[in-house]
């Protein structure tokens, strides 16, 4: 028996093959009490129906079964481990293969796979000895390989259909002297040799999408420089990562892509330079070469293909149906989200999007979950059958119509499902490729008149080792004897089945489970919040859109699906996005006074606003009020005067309002920053102006001063003209030709208003002179460029 044997046992013996088909004809015969002494004993697998505990003493593991579907004159070839998991030593022990009955329908599977221990009339009898291997001992808590080889023809299979295969260790302990099952791990072998004239259509969905790497903040550049959180999505990206084994798989595979445009949008911003945080700092990020190398192995892998485009960053529509529709503007955002989506999926990828499909959590779904979900334009919801359930004895096909123009496409709960939890085991592996075979066969073989489709929609994120699994599962299809692939597309355009359910289950119905995990109303209540200051900000912007896409795809961001299970990085991340708004938004902002003087009756009163956006700010309006307007007034004595502003991006402009000192004392000035609809921005700045106007006693001090100076004049001028004509010169100059005193002509016969500080002569104290001393145009010079 070369061909069954390998390094790790050795092949029975002709006399072990004897006793062993001599106890078989033993099986369900007791033995007479008192022949040996004692009471009758019967081995443990006589016990027909019965399963037996010790069954569970062995540890059976199947790392590999191949081919997977085998056909007429194969060779099926069973690999695995064996562990020892009792106390006692197991002695002469044979590692065998067993096919079991046939078993009929997808819920005679189910229940095959629910059973535990061995069951002799369940789980069948052993092949010829001569293919079993022998361990002639197996110590407590140690493993051993194995490989069993069998050609198909021994193996006894009849009609086309699913059957149970089992392997089995058999031995004796110190307490047993007899031999026993003591370990058995039974799997499916879908038996089907002839390909079938009606196939079941297979649509199996190929999942990209992934969490939320990229920031809301951009670098202080011109060229607003992405910021990540960290450099965990280039891990993902790389040839061995969960992104990058993904699409190497499925470029040979009968998929259809999903794709989330958020994650194509975050890899093309790694393609050029960007930054990662580090601590309070970033730091200049290196992964640029693995993007580009992944984004151009999923433009070849989708080349040609059909490509279904979710909305921007996955929104979670459940959420969104159950705690955001009721806040204000939330049904926006997914409206937005979804707008966008083919234009970034055809930019980057160069393929045109479906984006006619949404896809809510698990597939579950109620009326309002279906009517946010076509609120945005998608008229075909991805379901899963164990949500939109059917009362049928067979599977009926995904596409049905749900009423309002919306097709549901109901995938396979059973088939979804099929590669969750730890693949990394290569028996778990293993086990789950051989029932979603056979679960395939099954439904085709319910009625082999009918041709159906089934649609599988697995989970968002699949692992690297839950990838690998789906990709085995679907190459074991690729002779296409039972089923043939088809995409989503054309999965939701076929005919309906007229006994499938297309009820939608009421929100009631909603698991409770998955209702936990949803985002809360403050989710929703801060993202109103948030682009209301949005909305606020950008309306000044002479450049808006260097600032609305980055937030505004940030604010979809906070919607995503990716979120769930993990609220206090969610909240974390809106908290994120406001912050980093509000900083931009401080970027324009009024420069703080101290308080000043005005001794005079009329004068300027300047206040500074700063820019240091990179771009210019418009449509801003400065309010400058008085809290007294009985002692100082604006403009025509009115308490509040309004002026338009423009600011150049890293520049200031004093703006300058004209004032009227009424009475002495102090007064409140309060500047505020308007938008042109009257919203205020940013936070009010307020100062004093202290009013010292002259009064009467000192205004006729200086009056009869200067009047004795007019005087004085007259005599001088009157004496030099006398002086002049005694010696035959012009009385209008002096001996030297120039003008007399009084008489400035270089002055240009003008003067300078009273109490005007803009320009005051050299020398000359201002009538409005802050008691820090004088303002700079840009007290802070022209700042940090930090626009996005």
């Amino acid at each position: 028996m070369a061909e069954a044997a390998d390094f790790h046992g050795t092949s029975p013996s002709p006399a072990r093959r004897w006793l062993r088909r001599t106890a078989s004809l033993l099986i369900g015969v007791p033995l007479v009490a008192g022949l040996l002494g004692g009471p009758a004993v019967t081995p443990a697998h006589a016990a027909v129906g019965k399963a037996s505990s010790d069954s569970r003493t062995v540890d059976v593991s199947l790392n590999t079964l191949t081919p997977a579907a085998p056909v007429k004159g194969d060779t099926l070839t069973v690999s695995g481990t064996v562990v020892n998991e009792g106390k006692q030593t197991i002695h002469d022990a044979e590692i065998d293969l067993r096919v079991g009955p046939q078993v009929f329908g997808r819920t005679g599977i189910d229940r095959a796979t629910e059973r535990d221990g061995f069951n002799a009339a369940l789980d069948g009898s052993s092949i010829d000895d001569k293919f079993g291997v022998e361990l002639p001992k197996l110590v407590p808590g140690v493993s051993r390989d194995f490989s069993l080889t069998v050609p198909v023809s021994e193996l006894g299979l009849g009609a086309d259909g699913v059957y149970q295969l089992g392997v089995t260790l058999s031995g004796r302990t110190s307490q047993q002297s007899f031999e026993q099952v003591l370990g058995i791990e039974r799997t499916f072998l879908p038996w089907q040799p002839e390909d079938l004239e009606k196939k079941t259509r297979i649509t199996y969905l190929w999942p990209l999408i992934s969490s939320t790497h990229l920031t809301s903040e951009t670098g202080s550049d011109e060229r607003q420089t992405p910021v990540f959180e960290d450099e965990s999505l280039a891990e993902e990206l790389k040839p061995e990562g969960r992104l990058g084994q993904l699409v190497s798989l499925g470029r040979d595979l009968p998929v259809t892509w999903v794709i989330d445009p958020d994650l194509l949008s975050t890899v093309d911003a790694m393609t050029g330079d960007y930054k990662v945080k580090s601590g309070d700092d970033v730091v200049a990020g290196k992964n640029q070469e693995i993007a580009k190398a992944w984004l151009s192995s999923v433009q070849s892998a989708v080349q040609g293909e059909k490509v279904i485009a979710l909305p921007f960053a996955d929104p979670d529509l459940a959420s969104l149906a159950h705690r955001g529709k009721d806040v204000s503007g939330s049904l926006r955002h997914l409206q937005q989200a979804t707008a966008v989506a083919a234009s970034t999926v055809e930019t980057i990828i160069h393929e045109k999007p479906s984006t006619d499909f949404a896809w809510p959590v698990n597939g579950a779904i109620d009326s309002s979950i279906v009517d946010v979900a076509t609120s945005a334009g998608a008229d075909k919801v991805i379901a899963r059958s164990d949500s939109l359930r059917d009362d049928l004895d067979y599977t009926a096909s995904a596409a049905r119509p749900i009423g309002g123009g919306t097709t549901a496409v109901v995938a396979d709960v059973r088939l979804s499902r099929a590669f969750e939890g730890d693949m990394l085991r290569a028996d778990r592996s293993t086990l789950a490729v051989q029932e979603f075979l056979a679960q395939t066969l099954a439904v085709t073989l319910q009625d082999t008149d009918k041709q159906r489709s089934l649609v599988v929609a697995p989970q968002r994120t699949p692992s690297v080792s839950q990838a690998q699994s789906m990709a085995r599962a679907l190459e074991a299809l690729e002779p296409q004897r039972w089923t043939e692939p088809q995409d989503l597309i054309a999965a939701s355009a076929a005919k309906p089945d007229d006994n499938a359910n297309t009820r939608v289950p009421p929100a009631s119905r909603y698991p409770a489970e998955l209702r936990k995990q949803e985002l809360p109303v403050q989710a929703f209540q801060d993202i109103r919040t948030t682009q209301n200051e949005l909305d606020n900000f950008t309306v000044i912007l002479t450049q808006r859109d260097r600032v609305e896409t980055p937030f505004g795809r940030a604010i979809d961001r906070e919607m995503s699906t990716s979120w769930r299970g993990n609220p206090e990085a969610a909240q974390l991340y809106r908290d994120s996005v406001r912050n980093n708004l509000d900083v931009l938004t401080r970027q324009v902002k009024l420069i703080e006074k101290s308080q000043i003087t005005l001794s005079g009756r009329s004068a300027t009163i300047p206040v500074t606003v700063q820019n240091q956006l990179v771009q210019g700010v418009d449509h801003l309006v400065l309010r400058l009020s008085s809290d007294n307007a009985a002692r100082l007034s604006l403009g025509d004595g009115d308490r509040i005067a309004d002026q338009p502003i423009q600011v150049q991006g890293g520049h200031s402009q004093s703006v300058k309002f004209d004032a009227l000192a009424n009475a002495n004392g102090q007064v409140r000035m309060t500047a505020q920053l308007l938008t042109e609809d009257g919203k205020p921005y940013g936070e009010p700045m307020q100062f004093t102006v202290k009013v010292s106007e002259i009064t009467p006693t000192v205004m006729l001090v200086l009056a009869g001063g200067v009047l004795l100076l007019v005087l004085a004049g007259i005599r001088m001028y009157t004496q030099r003209k006398r002086s002049a004509a005694a010696q035959g010169q012009p009385a209008d100059t002096e001996a030297d030709g120039t003008a007399p005193d009084g008489d400035d002509s270089s002055n240009g016969g003008t003067e300078r208003p009273e109490g005007d500080i803009d320009g005051p002569d050299p020398g000359q104290a201002s009538d409005l002179t802050p008691d820090t001393g004088p303002e700079s145009d840009n007290p802070s010079g022209t700042g940090e460029k930090v626009d996005r």
